[in-house]
């Protein structure tokens, strides 16, 4: 006696459908999961066996069979609790304690407690992505992941709370209605907690986080101690355009996986800002493990990632940012296969100008000695900051500016021309033909026929890269930068006021 029902696997943020077979045997009683189980799915059998008994079903134990259960392909690592609502069923159907009913056209997903209830899964978003992609018609999950799976229209999402209210569904006995569509406009609103408007001075670093915002640049902020930098960092996700339902459906994706998403918000609403500690571990940054996951750097995806303090973190962290500040997507390679996650964000880094913090500040004297400083300032290897497309350096915030009763701008009246710039993008992102939102994602050829300078602009250009010295890497950075400048400005070529003040944003990688 054999029986069949389906669940997922998650291979990076991507679900794969599982086959989970059960055949009941002639034999002593025993109960074996194969398919290259790990320890979760290997306990499933005493989760299983007591879910069934608690749910007024003959449990396995009972049953003097063979028990084989098959998770296929036989040759994919499974991981995690959520095959047990799969493995449950499929045993029912086989024991034949359940009425037969058409299990190819189903998903079950479902962590099992020992009483019957159906804990809360991780991966519900990509498997109702897959569902419908391979035309499946229900999606069976728990009822605390009924928002995550009704994201996704041409599935129904069914949400259960116990095994015996599933069972009963299953024989008609009960009736669970598909939830509705959920749409990004049902979801609460949620606000940024920080506005520009209360970031006290540094004009010029607020143009500069305005022109990063507007084209995806990637931005160093170099300044005294309680010169502003992470208050300044903090505030820039709220000038940056609210997230389009594509791009939440990307980000939405490697949170489900990490299980980040709550029942009652089940799509990341606002861009994501990430800010892991000095001490992240390369993996824990762009991810990995034996069994791969996503890091930082891909939970920063459409948002900002903040490394406060930059100089600090290792230096072999540092560089393995190098690849995906390049691509937008970072590849973990292991033995069993490759595993590409996205990895799009706006890097915002921070760091002192030295270890005491004081270098160059007018009103207090520096402590370091000329080689601290420098191994200091050396930490940032020269392809790392040649990644950075702004380089700014804050002064200190004088009592005046600190006093101040004078409103500064809003973070909405600095997201209303920011939108107008993205707006010019996106149209002409679209006849290029490429699924790309902002001016830093133009690949050199794109720059050379997007970017045309006039003539001044051009004589400026390379008087900057004979005395300068610029490498390629950096020549198409200023050129990509101009072009948001010119953007915020609604200029339909680029100006030399444009490329100067591009220009000037590179000095601390060209001294």
């Amino acid at each position: 006696m054999t029986a069949k029902t389906y669940s997922t696997a998650i291979i990076g943020i991507k679900a794969q459908p599982i086959e989970v077979e059960v055949d009941l045997g002639v034999g002593l009683h025993s109960f074996n999961i194969v398919g290259l189980p790990d320890k979760a799915v290997e306990e499933s059998k005493d989760r299983v066996s007591s879910a069934i008994k608690n749910s007024g079903a003959l449990p396995p134990q009972r049953q003097n069979r063979r028990i084989t259960v098959n998770l296929a392909p036989a040759d994919l690592k499974k991981e995690g609790s959520t095959y047990d609502l799969a493995i449950a069923i499929g045993y029912l159907l086989a024991s034949k304690q359940i009425k037969e009913f058409k299990s190819e056209d189903k998903i079950f997903l479902g962590e099992l407690a020992l009483d019957g209830s159906i804990r809360e899964a991780a991966g519900v978003l990509p498997a109702a992505l897959m569902a419908k992609e391979r035309k499946f018609k229900y999606l069976i999950v728990p009822k605390t992941n009924i928002k995550e799976a009704s994201m996704i229209e041409g599935v129904k999402a069914i949400g259960v709370e116990n095994l015996r209210e599933l069972i009963e569904f299953l024989e008609g006995k009960k009736e669970i209605s598909p939830a509705p569509p959920v749409s990004l406009k049902d979801l609460e609103k949620i606000d940024y907690p920080l506005d520009f408007s209360e970031v006290k001075g540094q004009e010029q670093a607020k143009r500069a986080l305005e022109i990063a915002a507007s084209g995806g640049h990637n931005i160093l902020m170099i300044g005294s101690p309680g010169s502003g930098k992470t208050m300044l960092a903090k505030a820039l996700p709220s000038i940056l355009p609210e997230i389009s339902l594509a791009e939440s459906l990307e980000v939405s994706q490697i949170y489900s996986v990490w299980g980040l998403l709550s029942k009652n918000q089940p799509l990341v609403c606002l861009r994501p800002f990430r800010s892991p500690h000095h001490t992240a571990s390369k993996i824990a940054l762009v991810g990995g493990g034996s069994w791969p996951k996503p890091g930082e750097i891909s939970l920063a995806h459409r948002g900002v990632l903040f490394l406060d303090e930059i100089a600090e973190f290792p230096k072999t962290v540092l560089e393995a940012l190098r690849q995906p500040l390049e691509d937008g997507k970072i590849t973990v390679s292991r033995a069993q296969g490759t595993v590409t996650f996205p990895a799009k964000f706006i890097l915002v880094a921070a760091m002192n100008p030295c270890p005491c913090g004081y270098y160059g500040d007018p009103e207090k004297e520096c402590k370091c000695s000329p080689g601290e400083i420098l191994k200091y300032q050396k930490k940032l290897s020269g392809p790392l900051l040649d990644r950075l497309d702004i380089q700014i350096e804050l002064p200190r915030v004088k009592y005046e500016e600190l006093k101040t009763l004078k409103k500064s701008e809003t973070s909405e009246e600095i997201r209303k021309r920011l939108n107008k710039a993205r707006l010019i993008q996106e149209e002409r992102f679209k006849k290029i033909g490429r699924p790309i939102f902002t001016n830093s994602e133009m690949t050199s050829s794109e720059t050379e026929r997007i970017c045309q300078l006039d003539e001044a602009a051009e004589s400026l250009l390379k008087k900057a890269i004979e005395e300068w010295y610029l490498s390629a890497r950096a020549y198409y950075k200023i050129l990509k930068a101009a072009r948001t400048i010119a953007d915020l400005e609604e200029k339909e070529s680029i100006g030399q006021n444009h490329l100067a003040e591009a220009l000037r944003y590179r000095l601390k990688s060209e001294s």
